[in-house]
């Protein structure tokens, strides 16, 4: 698969914690959250064909839901209550209605679905078939797929643009990334547009993997998992905006750099504010630091053993990165640019995700098949408030909050 795996195996950390506390009490020393409020983290687990379900507001294990073969990623629907779930093996993708829990449709599609992304509208969502060179179109609202079409080889992720024009797809085998054409959705008109269509193509990312897309949607950066580079691709604006109109040149896309950073850079993770972009490298056990205004590497800095994803703290000032090699996620302070300390996780920890107020940092770990839930602020800091059980090799995060009426 185009992210890095480690054997896995099952090693209960609960005990040897001492945190054997899953009967389920609401979380002590933290906001308070209104009546009605429900939030909960959903786990893909690779290796058991599940996908874990965990109550964040008492912080207990809530239910596990049996999905396809292999799930490998997760997504999250900003309009409906509604999380997705892409099963490899299975070559189908698992609905999971959020308000009850429970898996309430499944949508076939092709072979190996790697990956699914949900555009901004919640209507439609792509997915990456790594085993057949392809990406689906899906229909959210009928539940099925209504349109495919060629990729490159081995797509590893399908990204949709902020602003829902471009769709852009790594493609681990071939080294290259594809920008397709997206109609945006017109309520007026659901049925309509439903078709992409290739763009463009940038070959020289060997390996290429994970992708950012900034912001204002005027670029996409992809590291190149299989070398040491990460690169950055300026997107086609939009035909009569202002860009457009004041460089005519840049209504095509356009290659704008290839920039070297550490060994095997596999993640990508983006300030919210999109002005900086730091690279996990795993092979080279540090992060690199790219500017996105001026496509240049600021530097490159050691944060811990085999790092495989990062995530960024809302207000910009903290970078968390997980070291599978460490079991320990590292801390970095960005407004200080230096390191600020780290926490103990379980076995292997992989995906990172925030609660939605980021009191709560939780992070999949891949080798003991738990879930370490890091306490982001307190009297001492950051630090490890407990470890809830998930499935085997779990690899995958996705957070949502229901406010019941």
């Amino acid at each position: 698969m185009p992210t890095p795996h480690l054997s896995s195996f099952r090693f209960v950390m609960l005990a040897a914690f001492g945190l054997l506390n899953l009967s389920g009490c609401r979380r002590s020393s933290f906001p308070d959250v209104p009546a009605g409020y429900r939030e909960y983290a959903y786990i893909s687990n690779g290796g058991s064909n599940t996908v874990t379900v965990l109550d964040l507001v008492y912080l207990r294990q809530d239910r596990t839901l049996q999905v396809g073969a292999n799930p490998t990623n997760l997504a999250v629907n900003p309009a409906r209550n509604e999380i997705y779930v892409a099963n490899a093996q299975s070559g189908t993708i698992s609905v999971i209605d959020a308000e009850a829990n429970r898996v309430v449709a499944t949508i076939s599609v092709h072979r190996q679905p790697y990956f699914i992304a949900v555009d901004p509208t919640g209507h439609r969502a792509y997915v990456a078939n790594y085993g057949s060179n392809s990406v689906s179109v899906l229909d959210l609202d009928r539940r099925r797929e209504v349109s495919v079409a060629g990729a490159g080889e081995q797509p590893a992720q399908a990204h949709i643009s902020p602003d829902g024009r471009t769709l852009v797809v790594t493609n681990h085998g071939s080294g290259s990334v594809s920008l397709f054409d997206v109609t945006p959705y017109d309520s007026a008109k659901p049925s309509s547009g439903m078709a992409i269509h290739l763009r463009s193509t940038s070959s020289g990312c060997p390996g290429a993997a994970d992708t950012v897309i900034l912001p204002d949607s005027s670029k996409v950066f992809v590291a190149c998992s299989a070398g040491h580079q990460v690169m950055a691709v300026g997107l086609a604006a939009a035909p009569g905006s202002w860009a457009a109109k004041q460089n005519p040149s840049l209504t095509t896309d356009h290659m704008l750099a290839l920039l070297d950073v550490g060994k095997t850079p596999v993640h990508l993770a983006m300030k919210p504010d999109g002005g900086e972009i730091f690279v996990s490298n795993f092979d080279s056990d540090s992060f690199s630091e790219i500017a996105t205004w001026t496509n240049e590497v600021g530097g490159t800095y050691s944060i811990g053993n085999r790092p495989v994803h990062g995530i960024v703290s809302r207000d910009n000032s903290m970078l968390w990165v997980s070291n599978q090699g460490a079991d320990s996620i590292g801390l970095y302070s960005i407004d200080d640019g230096k390191l600020a300390g780290s926490v103990r996780t379980g076995s292997g920890p992989g995906a990172l995700a925030f609660s939605e107020d980021e009191h709560l940092l939780l992070a999949a770990d891949t080798h003991s098949g738990d879930v370490a839930v890091v306490r982001t602020a307190g009297k001492q800091g950051p630090a490890l408030f407990t470890i809830l059980p998930a499935g085997i090799s779990p690899n995958s995060i996705a957070i949502k909050a229901i406010q019941e009426k």
